[in-house]
């Protein structure tokens, strides 16, 4: 079972509803490498060293320090955080609801996501909050302290629970001015938009998270395989260069074109031989099916009725 991350209450009102946070994601994007020592090849360790004492010392011995001047630290420690006079220390605080459509404009930029279990006692005002949440389209917009700071956070139905998002801070994102944009849109010819919204039709399709994987992942351990098992690294297949195209409309065809073809080679997927006749027995079994029961309905209309007897 997962480690909950967090164990507290949702404040709605006067109503408290205790639940846990459960982190709903986990990264498995890379293949993780030790540093090792390049002459013999032993793993670098990592050591915790105090310059004032000149030896390596146990992460028991250390504490927070804030540095409030060059040099100078004053010591925190657990006990002054969980005194800190704030609400948000140990519940989840709702600060309002918004409507969904707005609240996913100002929402984009989210930290983590978070499972909310609520505590057997809380499940039906849990419920009851999801419930209303849902019907009227709404999203709470909450506040509370996680892993020493007080976080800005979303929380909206999902599936049968809610999701919990924290959200980096207005100060946080940064402005777009820090980017080179231009003042001006650029003009877009018809025939140019035209083509690119072929282009972006001929892509469209329902999204499946299922399709996709992490080639990179798999290039990088064919590698590591081949380089464990004594053999040559594996040399994979370069991507052919695409075409220079200076003409933009003769890109946006040429993207058309080659995006259409894909489409149409993912429709046409070809069957195994195995595949092929099992369709084949079973259309053949289906149409002996169907011959049986027309002679059969067929014998049946050309047979005489029978007379009843009169007494």
């Amino acid at each position: 079972m997962p480690r909950s991350m967090w164990k507290g209450a949702i404040q709605f009102g006067l109503v408290t509803i205790p639940v846990k946070l459960y982190v709903a994601t986990e990264s498995r994007a890379g293949v993780s490498f030790h540093m090792l020592h390049e002459p013999d090849k032993s793993r670098i360790q990592m050591k915790i060293w105090c310059p004032e004492d000149e030896e390596i010392i146990s992460r028991s011995d250390t504490v927070k320090g804030y540095e409030y001047a060059p040099d100078k630290y004053v010591v925190i420690t657990d006990e002054d955080l969980e005194k800190l006079p704030l609400k948000t220390v140990r519940s989840i605080e709702i600060e309002q609801f918004v409507e969904r459509t707005e609240a996913e404009s100002q929402t984009k930029f989210i930290k983590q996501a978070y499972y909310i279990e609520p505590d057997r006692v809380g499940r039906k005002a849990f419920a009851l909050l999801k419930e209303v949440l849902q019907d009227k389209g709404l999203t709470a917009i909450c506040k509370f302290v996680i892993r020493d700071r007080e976080v800005l956070a979303a929380m909206d139905p999902f599936e049968n629970t809610m999701l919990l998002s924290t959200l980096y801070w207005p100060d946080e994102v940064r402005a777009l001015d820090e980017l080179d944009l231009p003042d001006e849109e650029p003009e877009i010819k018809p025939a140019e938009k035209k083509m690119a919204a072929q282009l972006i039709e001929a892509m469209t399709g329902e999204f499946d998270p299922a399709n996709y994987r992490d080639e990179y992942r798999e290039a990088l351990m064919q590698v590591i395989e081949s380089k464990i098992e004594g053999r040559e690294t594996v040399e994979v297949e370069a991507p052919e260069e695409p075409t220079k195209l200076v003409d933009l409309m003769a890109a946006l065809q040429a993207s058309v074109n080659a995006a259409t073809r894909e489409r149409d080679d993912k429709r046409e997927k070809p069957v195994s031989v195995s595949e092929a006749k099992e369709k084949r027995a079973a259309k053949a079994a289906t149409g002996t099916k169907a011959k049986t029961a027309k002679a059969k309905s067929d014998a049946e209309e050309e047979r005489p009725a029978r007379r009843r007897k009169t007494a």
